[in-house]
């Protein structure tokens, strides 16, 4: 194949829709610090996320850091999170000096073993960072149980489940915070970009003075906080990209559709669940590839000689990192490790043609 297919693509606007999103900009040379396009997109974002409170960030990375931040734990606290997720996660609890404690994930969506967690709960516990893995949703209200046993915050881990609802209620709104990011290769994007959605309103002034190095006032500064503010630009990108998002979301339907066409009950290749009451935003398509006729490895280089670029996501797991293999192991969390060895993302984007998965259904298959 001649065109090279990615894993993703950005979905974006129309050139001249962009545009003229942003020609106001040249007349009020108002470039960042939360201005108009970064409030108008607040806005909107309530609406379509169905939830109380939001704040804008500069990526989904600074924005976890900042909410870990807000709610102020004591150095040195536990935080029960997964090792099945992008090096961000497990990054922004280490970097605000708190503990990962890594629990195990349950075959089926990915997502934290939710009978696990509680042996792993000890005196230094302060919070649990779920993550819903590739559009599939945690059991929340099994999470929710536990932490209000236990006194625990929750913070969701949400990037990869824009728009996603579970009988209704946007994903936004479980957890006591949430965290998405807009990255350009997720399902909604404004370039670089994230948010926090909570319960608390509260926490939206000192998550506004955090990303703006705690500043709180003209001679003011009251945390030691960083530069996470999303500018105009980004915030003129999401407003565009908001428009369409349904649109964007039904055509990665399509996709996904195809592929379950073409892979289910196949002998050897294992497709995620489709999970009951949820909504889905279609973010990814991983497969697991247990005992097939071919490896995970020999997968990915049969598509990447066709020209075809997926993705073994997530690989290697966080607790097998350079940077936390010698406090961690991924032994202790054995299903994380087996997901981790098979798993491939399939290429995935609302403009995928049809004819593109079947050639790459075609390569898996033979």
């Amino acid at each position: 194949m001649n065109k090279q297919i990615l894993v993703t693509r950005s979905s974006m606007p129309d050139f001249e829709e962009y545009c003229n999103e942003i020609k106001e900009l040249w007349d009020t040379h108002f470039l960042t610090n939360m201005g108009v396009k970064h409030k108008e997109l607040e806005s909107s974002l309530l609406r379509y996320l169905k939830t109380p409170n939001i704040n804008l960030f500069t990526n989904g990375h600074l924005a976890l850091e900042c909410i870990i931040a807000a709610f102020n734990f004591p150095r040195g606290g536990e935080v029960i999170t997964t090792p099945f997720t992008f090096a961000s996660t497990t990054h922004a609890i280490s970097r605000n000096g708190l503990v990962p404690v890594f629990c195990d994930i349950n075959q089926d969506d990915f997502t934290i073993d939710v009978t696990k967690i509680e042996k792993l709960i000890t005196d230094k516990t302060c919070a649990i960072i779920p993550v819903h893995v590739y559009g599939n949703l945690c059991n929340v209200g099994e999470i929710e149980k536990i932490a209000k046993k236990y006194n625990l915050k929750v913070i969701y881990d949400a990037a990869h489940t824009f728009g996603v609802e579970k009988n209704g209620i946007g994903v936004a709104n479980f957890g006591d915070a949430s965290m998405f990011s807009f990255h350009a290769t997720k399902v909604f994007h404004t370039i670089e970009g994230g948010a926090i959605t909570y319960k608390d309103e509260s926490l939206k002034k000192k998550l506004n003075d955090l990303k703006n190095f705690g500043i709180t006032g003209p001679e003011t500064v009251e945390y030691i906080g960083g530069n996470a503010k999303m500018n105009e630009f980004q915030a003129a990108m999401g407003i565009c990209n908001l428009r369409h998002i349904d649109e964007e979301i039904n055509k990665r339907k399509k996709v996904v559709e195809r592929y379950r066409e073409r892979l289910s009950n196949v002998e050897g290749i294992k497709l995620s669940v489709i999970q009951e009451g949820v909504k889905s935003n279609y973010a990814y398509f991983p497969v697991i590839f247990d005992n097939y006729k071919y490896t995970r490895d020999e997968i990915f280089k049969k598509l990447e000689n066709e020209n075809i670029i997926a993705r073994k996501y997530f690989y290697p797991l966080i607790n097998d990192f350079e940077c936390y293999r010698d406090n961690y192991s991924s032994k202790d969390t054995p299903v994380a490790k087996y997901m981790a060895d098979r798993v491939l993302t399939l290429p995935l984007y609302a403009d995928l043609e049809l004819e593109i998965v079947d050639k790459i259904c075609d390569i898996i298959l033979i």
